[in-house]
């Protein structure tokens, strides 16, 4: 029998057509961001962007506030700057020991913090956080207050030489967009379903026989690790790792970004991401203080969109034409 195909089928399909259309104009777009803006800025707001994602996948699908994240993105910056200038290692190699090390300093801190719950949670990660400052501030390897210069961009692979800007670019440009994607796959995955019970409803998770510390350790894990790919890719962008990216007031700015562009959803933190770092590249040169006019901007969007910028638009009629998902 010939399958008929219904005005339902047809209406359910549209909405999943719709997202693949912009999903392509997007990277379209950044595909040509570097021809038209500076290619510096793009690589930079790409690298925070993938930092707000991962800070976004413990906040909007976990439901764990951490004020300790600068931690795994400027520590993964030290590792592979170290690893790439100290021990020549390839870029390639160099990022992989940055992840690593992010994702052993996110067991390590998460081990302690998930033991307690809200504000607890938050406070002992801005604890153990300032503690791997000091380190970092005492540390040889890290060079002090001078950070660690000059790092070498080396070939990827072998032979492609990353010191051309474009080619540099669009190295970053796929790492952010394999790191969006394992966030994509982590977050519909079961694993990703089962933290989204645990944000809802802990009590209930613990009683359905899931076990729920060890759940929040694997999603503390996967974010550090993200944030650590964030970090050690600014690391090779802008040749050196100070202790700027370890500092608390960075935690703070990556909790703006994803409050901004909407927490729990997928793309918020990267609009969130993009506003914060343009208002910080196009006023730097301003007299009047960028952290004025960036709080200033956050009370605008608090008080106007509630559940951020991305959020409000996946709660509006439109959002829910084009099927977007939004978190109640």
């Amino acid at each position: 029998m010939a399958q008929v195909t219904t005005t339902s089928d047809i209406d359910g399909r549209r909405p999943a057509l719709v997202q693949m259309i912009l999903l392509a104009c997007g990277i379209g777009l950044l595909a040509a961001a570097p021809f038209f803006l500076y290619p510096i800025f793009v690589m930079k707001l790409l690298c925070f962007a993938l930092f707000a994602g991962s800070f976004n996948l413990l906040l909007g699908y976990t439901g764990l506030l951490s004020f300790g994240h600068a931690a795994f993105f400027g520590g993964a910056a030290y590792f592979t700057a170290h690893a790439v200038k100290e021990w020549g290692f390839p870029p390639e190699l160099g990022l992989l020991v940055g992840v690593a090390g992010a994702a052993v300093l996110g067991l390590i801190m998460g081990f302690f913090a998930i033991r307690r719950q809200g504000i607890y949670f938050a406070m002992i990660t801005l604890a153990l956080a300032q503690m791997f400052y000091f380190f970092c501030l005492q540390a040889e390897f890290t060079h002090g207050e001078d950070g660690i210069q000059s790092v070498p961009r080396g070939k990827l692979l072998g032979f492609i030489d990353l010191g051309t800007p474009l080619n540099m670019y669009f190295f970053v440009l796929a790492v952010f967009l394999i790191g969006m994607l394992v966030i994509w796959r982590f977050i519909n995955s079961p694993f990703g379903m089962i933290l989204k019970s645990i944000r809802e409803n802990e009590v209930r998770a613990t009683s359905l026989g899931y076990s729920v510390a060890r759940y929040k350790l694997g999603a503390f894990v996967m974010s550090a690790a993200l944030a650590g790919l964030a970090g050690g890719l600014k690391a090779l962008v802008f040749q050196f790792a100070t202790l700027t990216d370890v500092t608390w007031q960075m935690s703070g700015e990556v909790i703006l970004m994803t409050l901004l562009g909407g927490i729990g959803t997928l793309v918020g933190p990267v609009i969130g991401a993009g506003l914060v770092v343009t208002l910080g590249n196009y006023l730097a040169t301003s007299e009047f203080p960028v952290t004025i006019i960036t709080g200033l901007v956050f009370m605008v969007c608090v008080l106007l969109f509630r559940r951020g910028i991305v959020g409000e638009f996946y709660a509006s009629s439109l959002g829910r034409t084009l099927g977007f998902e939004h978190r109640h």
